[in-house]
């Protein structure tokens, strides 16, 4: 949320500030560069998230066909989890 809140103060100085200097124009665009970064690091994050997420859903299921696979050929009963 770090990066909205900092969003919605660029857009607020830069609606109080009608006649600002172009240092402040040059801090407001920077900012709104460093905004845009942040959010970019944060969806490459959300992809890692999402693949790690994936891969795990995936060693879990290969486990699970294994250990009902033994089961049935021991002979066991195997209870299902809901």
């Amino acid at each position: 949320m770090r990066p909205m809140r900092r969003l919605m103060l660029v857009f607020a100085a830069t609606a109080l500030g009608g006649c600002v200097n172009p240092r402040v124009q040059e801090n407001i665009a920077q900012a709104m560069i460093d905004v845009g970064n942040e959010l970019a690091g944060l969806r490459q994050d959300v992809a890692t998230l999402q693949q790690t997420v994936d891969s795990l859903r995936m060693v879990a299921a290969r486990q699970d066909t294994v250990i009902e696979h033994l089961a049935t050929l021991a002979g066991l009963p195997l209870t299902h989890r809901p």
